[in-house]
């Protein structure tokens, strides 16, 4: 596994709220936990790491990859996010922002929504799933990309 896909894996999980996630491979096995705004990696394998796991920018010059240290600096403390105005997935799939790849998307920034809203498609086991807004409001932000994989619970809008 490459440095640019651990880095997409931990982005991910900086955005989603997710609090663990393992990857296994033939001889390499990818350990992610978070707990507050730290996250910790831990890397097992027979085959050395593509990366060095220190960072140039420690203070120390130390290695920050060890399996009980984090590999990754926390995230600045953001304030709460009210609960009651996020759309989250309702499963795991693809999120997709539109109907189609011509079409425009189903909601845009700045758009009011109500209950019966179509916000998206999230796409599981081949099945196309629409995802309603479920409150009122006004898309503040879209919190994640089209055709990105999304996990049960995730974060999709951010509605004000």
């Amino acid at each position: 596994m490459e440095f640019k896909q651990i880095k997409q894996i931990v982005d991910l999980i900086k955005r989603s709220g997710l609090t663990e996630f393992q990857l296994e491979e033939k001889d390499f096995k990818l350990r992610i936990c978070r707990q507050g705004e730290e996250i910790r990696t831990v890397l097992q394998g027979t085959t050395p790491p593509p990366f060095p796991l220190g960072s140039p920018s420690s203070p120390s010059g130390s290695p920050m990859g060890t399996p009980h240290s984090p590999a990754v600096s926390p995230a600045p403390a953001e304030k709460p996010v009210d609960e009651s105005k996020l759309v989250k997935s309702p499963m795991v799939g693809t999120f997709y922002s539109a109907p189609s790849p011509e079409s425009p998307p189903f909601v845009r920034e700045s758009d009011s929504v109500n209950e019966e809203t179509v916000v998206c498609i999230v796409e599981a086991m081949k099945v196309m799933n629409e995802i309603k807004a479920e409150t009122k409001g006004v898309i503040a932000e879209i919190l994640v990309e089209n055709g990105e994989s999304v996990e049960y619970g995730q974060p999709l809008f951010r509605l004000r």
